[in-house]
Order: C-alpha cells, then structure tokens, then sequence
C-alpha cells in the first residue's frame, strides 16, 4: 500500500499545481501600497472594482504578491457591518429667537442639570429687546448614549412647502461642530399630499443638537424625534458612481443600463431645469428576461425658493441586486424633458482584508467569470477578530487605475473552452483510473504464505 500512498500524494501535487491560480487568469490587475502595522491590511474596494468584476458576489476578487502567490483573505460586506438594533426617542426642544432672518442667533444663556438635561433656553443680558423672530431649536439628546441616525420633525399645518436648516452638535452647549444641512417638506400636488420628516444624521454622539432656519422664520415644532444606534458596528459608507447616461422609452419613461448586477441602496437622478416637479415610480430587474419589479416611488424636484434652488432629486432602494432601471414619470408636473436625465448610484463600501506573506509589492486582480469564491471568513481570517480590531489593521490603497473591460470582449474570451478546466478534469480522471488499477492489481495478488 505504500505504492498506493505515494501515488496519492502525487495526485494531489499536480492537481494542486495545476488549479494555482496566478495573476494572467483575471482580466485586471492594480498595484496595492500599505501602510501600518501588518500583517493584516485592509483596502476599501473602489467602485471601479466592482464594475470591473466578473462576478457580483465579488468572488473573482484576489490579492498576489511580487512571486504571483495567492493571499488568504476575506470580504467584510453591509451584512457583517449591520448595526444591531435602532431606538427611536422623544426629545424636548426649546426656541432661539433673533431680530430678523439675516441676523445670526444673539447670545443665550442656556441651563443644564447636573446631569446635563437642558432645562432653559434664555436671552442673554447684551441680547437687545424687541420683536424677536423664531430662528431655529436646541434638541436636548443628552439622555441618548449611543450614536445619533436620524432626525425626524413635525411642525404646525399651517406651514406647508421646505424648511431648510443648518444642523450643529455640542456636547457642552458652548463648542458646535457642523453637522451639514437638512431639509423636511409638506408639500400638495394633484390631490396628493407628500410629507418629508426625515434627516440623515452622520452616526456620531452629541449630547445638544442646535437646528438655525436658513433664510426664514422657524416653523413652530408639535415633535422632534432622534434615532440612534445601539451597536459600534455602524453600516459601512455609500461610494457614488460616476453619471450613467440612459435610454427614453417614450413620453415620461426612461430606462438605465447598469455596469454590472449591484445592490443599489440610492439613487440620484439629474434635474436639469428649475422648477422641475416630478412623482416619479421606479421599477428594476436583474436580467432583461425577467419582469420589471416595483423598486420605490417618491417626489423629485428643483425649485426656487428664497433666491435659491431647493432640490430633492435622490430616491431609496430596498439593496436588491438588479441591471437595468426604468423610471416612469407623471408629467402632470411638466415631466423631465425630452432626453433621458443622468444617473448616479450609490452602493456600500465593500472592505477586503488579506494576510500579507511573502514580498511586496501586492496587487489586486479580478475579472475571472468561472472561479469560485476563494474568501475565509473574518473569523477564521484573524483568529482574535473583533470590530475593534479590525478598525485599527493597517491600510492598503489602489495605487493605480483599474480599467473597466467592455462587456463585449469579456463574453467573447469567456464564450471559448476553458482548458484549464478541462485539463484539470483530464488529470483527475486519469488519476482516478491508475487508483482503480492499483488497487485491482493489490487485490488479485496473491496472500503471502506464513
């Protein structure tokens, strides 16, 4: 039998060497630099990357070194990032008042509780008398530990159309960070009515939030509500494509083709004109055979209000995989035009963290559409993994670009044999065969007398 183990061993050798995948195999390759503490570096996947795949699970995704050997590692994806839970709270708000509009906010004098709940809001004594205008709110989120999402308002009916405001963080009502804009709307159109409460927060903590209208008097509040996340594993970022030119169907319809099959989390598309007032419903599928699947609806507009455009042109995906878009238009508004508008799409950050062996310099190669996933889990990857720990690896960036093949060229090279493949069953199957005769021949040998 010893014959029979040496013949098994060398099997193995020439399948292993014969299915050693090496940088020629994929269609792209991109040089990698890393910087920090190794072994372990994480890279961020551009976008490129993934238009650039062959596979939309990103299974044809590997990583070399300078001899071509493959390195171990493994893809941290929106589903092992998923924030655990969301908890949404009431939150008292107290008014600031100005002279006019243009006026920047006077100085208050503002008391807390020795836990830190604000529990007053008042003019400070330089602060001038007279007719004061209300020009924004100070939320008290103190009582929130965890990162704030989300920001959610209500107001008095009788204040329909955009409120737009500048949103500002303290933790000691004293320093403020800006947190960017927001922008809430009550809006009527063709018996409808549509209504934006919602705010995007950057998912960091604050213990004040102070809310100043741009421009306008502040709306009189009936409800101010602040999510937040109870987990540090908050969802990775959005990466936007470049605009994606698309197809009108006919009168108020308009088809996009996408790159590849992605999971699509927003949308914006491009409003050219001023006052532009579009219901719009979009629909998606993954493959032209199939038929078109419900996807979202929303409002998108452009108008001028305040000597300014106030523009909501982005809609929200549920993340299912498709390629190809279409959009459907009630032109009761005045549409879009005769020409197919721009597209942008966003989708998550995909992260890849490899093991480092052997010599730089490390490239990144993809564009193989028959390989399998070669990916470990985070787990098994870094045996003491904790998100933590995976924030503070080091860093590995594209040091290069990453060309985009046409789909045309990529089906025709992948249309041919695959003779890797072939060989690979050829040597097994042989293989297989001098097995089944060794053992035939061990079994018709006859037993040695004792």
């Amino acid at each position: 039998m010893g014959k029979l183990s040496v013949a098994v061993v060398g099997m193995s050798a020439v399948l292993s060497a014969w299915a050693q995948e090496a940088p020629t195999d994929f269609a792209s390759q991109v040089p990698l630099s890393v910087s920090g503490n190794g072994p372990w570096y994480r890279l961020e996947l551009p976008l490129a990357v993934q238009l650039n795949a062959r596979q939309a699970d990103l299974s044809d995704v590997r990583v070399f070194n300078a001899a071509g050997e493959p390195q171990a590692y493994a893809l941290s994806r929106q589903a092992s990032q998923r924030t655990e839970s969301r908890h949404v709270v009431d939150v008292k708000w107290f008014p600031l008042y100005a002279a006019d509009t243009r006026q920047t906010l006077p100085g208050v004098v503002m008391k807390t509780t020795p836990e830190g709940t604000l529990v007053e809001i008042k003019p400070s004594a330089a602060t001038k008398p007279g007719k004061q205008v209300l020009r924004g709110w100070v939320l008290d989120a103190s009582a929130i530990k965890a990162p704030l999402q989300q920001l959610s308002l209500d107001w008095s009916r009788e204040q329909d159309g955009f409120q737009r405001f500048s949103i500002e963080a303290s933790d000691d009502l004293q320093h403020w960070e800006s947190w960017g804009d927001g922008q809430v709307a009550r809006l009527s159109f063709a018996d409808e009515r549509v209504e934006q409460h919602d705010v995007s927060l950057p998912g960091q903590s604050a213990r004040y939030l102070r809310l100043v209208w741009q421009g306008q008097a502040a709306p009189l509040l009936t409800s101010a509500k602040l999510a937040s996340a109870t987990s540090s594993n908050l969802p990775l970022p959005l990466v936007w494509s470049q605009p994606l030119a698309g197809t009108r169907l006919k009168a108020g319809e308009y088809s996009w083709q996408l790159p590849t099959g992605l999971s699509v989390e927003r949308l914006r598309i491009e409003l050219k004109q001023p006052n532009t007032l579009a219901p719009v419903m979009l629909a998606g599928r993954s493959d032209a055979r199939q038929a078109w699947q419900p996807l979202s609806n929303g409002l998108l507009y452009r108008l001028a209000q305040n000597g300014q455009d106030v523009v909501q042109d982005e809609l929200q995906l549920p993340g299912q995989v498709v390629n190809q878009l279409k959009l459907q238009v009630d032109e009761r508004g005045g549409g879009l035009g005769t020409e197919a508008p721009a597209l942008r799409f966003a989708v998550r950050t995909t992260q890849l963290v490899f093991l480092a062996r052997g010599e730089p310099p490390f490239s990144l190669a993809l564009g193989n559409a028959s390989v399998k996933a070669a990916n470990l889990p985070l787990s098994t990857l870094i045996p003491d993994y904790s998100f933590e720990r995976l924030k503070a690896l080091g860093q590995a960036k594209i040091a290069g670009e990453v060309a985009v093949a046409p789909p045309a060229v990529t089906a025709a090279v992948e249309s041919g044999p695959n003779w890797k493949k072939l060989g690979l069953w050829a040597v097994l199957l042989l293989g297989v065969a001098a097995l089944g005769a060794m053992a035939y021949s061990l079994l018709r040998k006859p037993p040695v007398a004792r």
